[in-house]
C-alpha cells in the first residue's frame, strides 16, 4: 500500500512540475535585430561607418553594440519593457547612456524604432 501511494505521489509530482515549467512564448514585434548606420568624416577626410545595433530577445533582455569601421567600440546588455505602445530600454553599466523611450512605426512595410521626439532611432533588419 505504501509503495503504491508513494508511486502515485511521485507521478503526480512529475506531472505537476512538467506542466508548471512551460515558459510563456513572447511574440512581441520588437524581438529581433534593429540597427542604425551613418557615415562620418574623420579629421583626415576619410569616411568611416558607425553602426549601432540592438538585439532584442523574448525574455525582456537584449544586447547593444556600437561598431566603428570593423571594431566593436561598445558592447553592453540592456533590459527592455513595454507599457502600452511605449518601450523602455535601460542600459546596464552605462551611466552616460540615457534610458530610451521608443515606439515602433510601420511605413511602407519597413519598421522603425522612433524616439519620443519622433526621430528614427533604428530600422528592423
Amino acid at each position: 500500500m505504501t509503495k503504491k501511494f508513494l508511486s502515485l505521489v511521485a507521478i503526480c509530482a512529475i506531472v505537476f512540475l512538467a506542466n508548471c515549467s512551460r515558459i510563456e512564448q513572447n511574440n512581441d514585434p520588437i524581438i529581433g535585430i534593429w540597427s542604425q548606420s551613418k557615415i562620418i568624416t574623420t579629421e583626415n577626410s576619410s569616411k568611416q561607418t558607425v553602426r549601432k545595433e540592438w538585439i532584442f530577445n523574448d525574455v525582456y533582455l537584449g544586447r547593444y553594440h556600437e561598431i566603428t569601421g570593423t571594431t566593436i567600440t561598445l558592447k553592453t546588455d540592456f533590459n527592455w519593457s513595454k507599457q502600452g505602445d511605449i518601450y523602455t530600454i535601460e542600459y546596464r553599466g552605462l551611466e552616460d547612456k540615457p534610458i530610451n523611450y521608443i515606439t515602433i512605426q510601420n511605413l511602407e512595410d519597413n519598421f522603425f524604432l522612433k524616439n519620443k521626439d519622433g526621430a528614427t532611432m533604428a530600422i528592423r533588419e
